[in-house]
């Protein structure tokens, strides 16, 4: 053959030459050889492209210990964590906050607005691998729905009524027309077979309270009890049945702490790898759907009747000191009741540094002047000198309520600050409203109703008005809003409620804080969207992964295993 012939002719040629030729020559050979293997591995990686792998145990950390895993009955953060982890609902949030159906393929909604269709997956099954029917659903909505379970889900699913049109195929008719509705429908799904036997007495006690059997995306593989009962661990394994796929994170390991000072230590010490609330360097944040301010309540002193007054007390408050140096730049200031993050344009926030002279000149305008005297502003019978702030004795409300009452003196206003415990502050002060100013927060769900908070039907107990506030205008919006199914119409409408009510000055909002989560450089693919309930970041937790291999770009869409 012919290159046997070249082979034997350059052989020849060699043996011909001289040792120390020879040696050259070899040399030479094996200095081009490896440089070519070497430019053909680089150019190999080049070309490579680097995607996440199956494997890998995340350890986080948490406050608390849990006690109801089930979507029906969660009411502490700790449970709600593993709620979402275990179960899914009909419709989910991904990483940016957006609802996509989950259970559900497919979903329908009547021209009215009153009616929703949803049609299940074929593949959505339960993590002990039965089928998720539309049994499941309407199980799940009217256990919700039953008051003597006492679901913090009641009030969502009241008036709702759910029926199994087939086994695929569950349809919700709702009394009037309802557009944050979707977001109801993220409720995890129980599988009727394994409840339906137990009792409302025995729900809460039912060893699938700790041991459950959802769809979500992740199930129960151990949990860790101290020698009081209390849980300290819980070990989640991937749900390889999970109907949007296996997640590339082999398990999760919760491990639980009774304060904050354990969890902080257990983030600096390297114990836990991951944790939200607690501040570090390379902590992730994401906008908290919450807002924070002072809210007054005109019936207790008239003075807040006043546009100028209620206007003087918010521009006097330095917001950029409270975020910066009461929060520790963890938030963001806010002028207005609509959280960052929503889609609207939110209302600025003053820039000067002259906040005193600003809120002073706006009761100078109205015909106030201040009495250096008696210490107090005057415009005929009325009299501004002495304000009472009420909140909750936690350390970040105490900070912020500190900040405000330097702010206010400084304006001539001696200010007092009433410290409540939680329950006691809810319970004596807001729910019979005997408060002038109260320094509270809202949660604002990721649907953006503000109809509980803003609307003049909501003032009294158990509404959630605490500002007492009224304007028909807002009323028609927050009205109209709800039963709008044009996402860009009720996004107008958000952006006019935040204008009218901004513009009116029923409190002194003054920040919305910023979500923290601490997690590990390795860890790839998290994204955080806007958080109502901290468990939201989980939204995207089938592609979180800490293992990692570099295939060619034409495999790249493949999830690969990684041993």
């Amino acid at each position: 053959m012919r290159s046997i012939r070249i082979f034997d002719a350059v052989s020849a040629r060699v043996a011909s030459l001289s040792s120390g030729d020879r040696f050259i020559f070899w040399v030479l050979a094996l200095l081009i050889g490896a440089t070519s293997l070497f430019s053909i591995y680089s150019l190999e990686q080049s070309l490579l492209v680097e995607v996440p792998a199956y494997g890998g145990t995340l350890t986080e950390g948490a406050l608390g210990s849990p006690r109801f895993v089930n979507p029906l009955l969660a009411i502490t953060d700790a449970d709600r964590d593993l709620t979402t982890l275990t179960y899914a609902g009909l419709m989910g949030l991904d990483g940016n906050g957006k609802l996509i159906p989950i259970l559900a393929d497919h979903y329908d909604i009547s021209p009215d607005g009153k009616q929703y269709t949803f049609t299940l997956r074929d593949n959505a099954r339960f993590s002990d691998g039965s089928d998720v029917t539309a049994t499941d659903v309407v199980y799940t909505v009217e256990k919700a729905q039953d008051p003597a379970l006492k679901s913090p889900e009641y009030a969502d699913w009241s008036g709702v009524r759910a029926e199994a049109l087939d086994a695929h195929t569950v349809r919700f008719t709702l009394s009037k027309a309802y557009a944050p509705f979707l977001g109801v429908t993220t409720l995890g799904i129980l599988p009727s077979r394994l409840w339906q036997g137990i009792s409302n007495e025995e729900f809460p006690f039912s060893t699938l309270e700790t041991n459950p059997v959802g769809a979500g995306p992740f199930k129960v593989d151990g949990v860790s009890r101290n020698g009081q009962g209390l849980i300290t661990s819980y070990t989640l394994s991937a749900n390889t049945s999970y109907v949007l796929g296996r997640p590339y994170l082999d398990s999760i390991r919760f491990i639980f702490y009774p304060r904050t000072d354990d969890l902080t230590a257990a983030v600096k010490s390297g114990a836990i790898d991951s944790s939200y609330g607690i501040p570090a360097d390379n902590a992730l944040t994401a906008p908290y759907s919450r807002v924070f301010g002072v809210f007054f309540n005109a019936s207790q002193n008239q003075l807040f009747s006043k546009l100028e007054v209620r206007k003087a007390l918010s521009l006097a408050v330095d917001r950029a000191n409270i975020v910066n140096n009461v929060l520790g730049g963890y938030a963001s200031p806010i002028m207005g009741p609509v959280p960052p993050g929503s889609g609207i344009t939110e209302t600025s926030v003053p820039l000067s540094s002259t906040y005193t002279e600003d809120a002073a000149a706006v009761l100078e305008k109205a015909g106030w002047k201040y009495d250096s005297d008696v210490r107090a502003w005057k415009n005929g019978k009325l009299s501004l000198s002495q304000i009472t702030i009420k909140t909750s004795n936690v350390p970040e409300l105490k900070a912020v309520a500190s900040a405000i009452k330097a702010d206010w003196e400084k304006l001539g206003i001696e200010t007092d600050i009433e410290l409540y415990e939680p329950g006691d502050l809810n319970q004596n002060v807001i729910r019979p409203r005997k408060y002038e100013a109260l320094l509270f927060g809202e949660v604002i769900g990721r649907d953006k109703d503000l109809y509980a908070f803003w609307d003049s039907q909501e003032r009294n107990d158990p509404g959630l008005n605490i500002a007492l506030y009224t304007n028909k205008n807002v009323d028609s919006l927050l009205e109209s809003s709800r039963s709008n199914t044009d996402p860009k119409e009720r996004l107008s409408a958000l952006q006019k409620i935040e204008d009218t009510i901004a513009a009116d000055f029923p409190a002194v909002f003054t920040h919305a804080p910023d979500f923290i989560y601490t997690k590990p450089a390795s860890l790839g693919g998290v994204e955080l969207p806007q958080i109502t309930t901290p468990a939201d970041r989980f939204a995207s937790v089938r592609n979180w992964y800490l293992k990692t291999d570099a295939v060619w770009p034409f495999f790249a869409g493949t999830r690969v295993e990684s041993q």
